[in-house]
């Protein structure tokens, strides 16, 4: 398992405990359905943990921030538009306590008194975590819990703690989140933390006897559609799929030479701390097989391969007829029945509503009305309501992109009463941190057209995540359903399904870890084998690879099927086969497009 093999290198690195996060909405994706297998089996994860000689410290949430997809809360809460997260709301406690309810029996019977690893729980009702200042913990603590701070390499040690000391006297000196790196976001540089900075704090914080936490010693990925987003008001930052954080551990579990310098550090001072942590990020794959490698081995390796791909469909082709959902469907009728791609609806309403309202909680939702009137002037389509980014047609022609931030106006091209607007909108991730966490997707509000309210929407709730495992199922060959040409000035093109089949693997079997390399795509989500490897955006940056495990691809003779969602621009014509890449190497620091072309002038997101 690859959590096994991420813990081995923690402790091979000199600590003796790991602190965890345990995402809510990642274990009760809907209310009252709960999911402890798998990927998802925490009690698996924490056993392991201590069979390889790491003690635990838990963060349970129920908020974790972790630049998570809304903190680890579900966004089933915001279905209650009048819902107050993070606080004293009744309903939001009663979520709390049943979800508390469900996931405390399984944690108790782990704790060190009990014989298992957890030393102590990090949360609303355990010792507590803030800035390395005075002014942080005034309005932070809380009595009886005992109070620590966090800080980064090159802090001044001594103030930091003694910040700390003037909340508690006396106790350990703890930093609780001692940062080894930092996070993402798309369209800014990658974040990189000097390895000299940081092995001389921790040398230090180790020679004084404080306990240290690195935040993060293992990032790993999110996958999926689980990354999270800074901002609110006139910011929004989402993160990219790749949660590396320049960490020891590289997200595909390799030591970096950081990790090398963090060990040589604890090998000479190790035995003056009390403990020594390291953040895991449990955004693998617990099924996640591979041949026992030392901390000293690399996994990945190329396919040495380009996949071809084939154009396989538009999405507004997979709108028509969405009205009925047939209950027949078949892998071999998928294609020509469009409701599948649902699972109901359309939903009718007089304004629009959001993805939660609609029991969606991330990924992709289509809006569409009729255009109430003749055209007689020119019309200017407008909203600040999108969440987050909104693709616009008419009649299934490119009109441009609306955003959340900086770009809620656009002409468009219509002429006649009765002519179909279609609002294709994203979800980029519900924000993680700050007060502004109640973040609703898709459109929360109303959309004008020359200053009249839009009525009369049709919503279609895309299930992207159910179908792509059936829509790949027995099929070698793939037809091209739609071959209509964009103009070369269309500010987009129609977004669209393409498939391709990976190489044969047989010359390195069993399958290795890969690296999908992005470059001459545009922004989409990708899929191997129904597996949703998430996010790529290679013209924002940095990120331009996805980490592909090896545990998803399937050993020679079987074959390995590849989907890409491609939401504006395919680096071919329909006509062409597309190509796309597998290398050896991550590519998350590569050329970042501040900006872009949207609607006719140059925009952020």
């Amino acid at each position: 398992m690859y959590w096994e093999d991420r813990l081995q290198k923690m402790y091979m690195a000199g600590l003796n405990a790991i602190q965890v996060y345990i995402p809510w909405n990642f274990h009760e994706l809907s209310p009252g359905k709960y999911n402890f297998d798998g990927d998802a089996d925490l009690v698996q994860f924490l056993n392991l943990a201590q069979k390889k000689g790491l003690l635990v410290v838990l963060r349970p949430g129920p908020y974790i921030c972790a630049e998570w997809d809304l903190g680890g809360l579900p966004a089933w809460l915001l279905k209650n538009t009048s819902i107050a997260l993070r606080s004293s709301d009744e309903a939001y406690l009663e979520a709390v306590d049943t979800w508390m309810g469900v996931l405390l029996p399984k944690i108790q019977p782990l704790l060190y008194q009990n014989g298992g690893p957890i030393i102590t729980v990090q949360m609303w009702s355990s010792f507590q975590l803030d800035g390395a200042g005075t002014g942080f913990l005034k309005c932070g603590t809380l009595e009886g819990i005992y109070a620590t701070v966090d800080f980064g390499p090159g802090t001044n040690v001594t103030k930091a703690f003694q910040a700390q000391r003037v909340y508690e006297p006396s106790g350990p000196l703890v930093n609780s989140e001692f940062y080894t790196g930092w996070l993402d976001h798309w369209g800014m540089k990658h974040q990189v933390t000097s390895i000299t900075a940081i092995t001389k704090t921790l040398d230090e914080l180790l020679k004084i006897g404080a306990n240290v936490n690195m935040y993060m010693f293992e990032g790993g990925t999110n996958f999926g559609f689980w990354n999270g987003a800074n901002g609110g008001g006139d910011k929004f930052n989402p993160q990219p799929t790749s949660y590396d954080y320049n960490a020891p551990l590289s997200e595909a579990g390799d030591p970096t030479e950081k990790y090398y310098a963090i060990r040589d550090v604890i090998s000479r001072v190790g035995k003056i701390f009390d403990w020594v942590v390291g953040y895991f990020s449990v955004r693998g794959n617990s099924s996640l097989t591979v041949k026992y490698s030392n901390y000293q081995q690399s996994y990945s390796t190329s396919l040495n391969d380009d996949v071809t791909a084939f154009k396989l469909a538009m999405i507004l082709d997979h709108r028509l007829n969405m009205a009925t959902v047939h209950s027949n469907v078949t892998t071999d009728n998928i294609l020509r029945c469009a409701g599948y791609i649902i699972p109901y609806g359309p939903i009718n309403t007089t304004y629009p509503i959001t993805m939660e309202q609609m029991q969606q909680y991330s990924g992709f939702m289509l809006y569409q009305t009729a255009i109430p009137f003749n055209v007689t002037s020119p019309l200017f389509l407008s909203s600040t309501a999108i969440r987050d980014r909104a693709y616009i047609m008419i009649n299934k022609v490119p009109q441009g992109i609306l955003t959340r931030i900086d770009n809620h106006n656009m002409s468009i091209n219509a002429t006649t009463e009765g002519d179909i607007l279609d609002i294709f909108v994203e979800s980029q991730g519900h924000l993680n941190y700050g007060p502004n966490l109640a973040d609703p997707k898709g459109i929360f509000g109303n959309v004008t057209l020359n200053g009249t309210v839009l009525t009369n929407w049709s919503i279609y709730s895309l299930d992207f995540d159910r179908v792509m495992p059936l829509l790949l199922k027995k099929r070698t060959k793939y037809p091209y359903i739609n071959k209509q040409k964009v103009k070369d000035d269309a500010p987009f093109q129609v977004p669209s399904f393409y498939v391709g089949t990976l190489p044969d693997l047989a010359v390195i079997n069993p399958p290795q870890d890969t690296f999908l390399r992005t470059t001459g795509w545009t922004k989409g989500q990708a899929y191997i084998n129904g597996f949703n490897l998430g996010r790529y955006w290679p013209m924002k940056g940095p990120q331009v690879t996805l980490y592909v495990p090896a545990s998803i691809l399937h050993a020679s003779p079987k074959i390995n099927k590849l989907l890409l969602f491609e939401l504006e621009g395919a680096p071919c014509s329909p006509e062409q086969l597309c190509t796309i890449e597998f290398i050896d190497r991550p590519i998350i620091n590569g050329t970042v497009h501040q900006k872009d072309f949207i609607g006719g002038k140059w925009s952020n997101f």
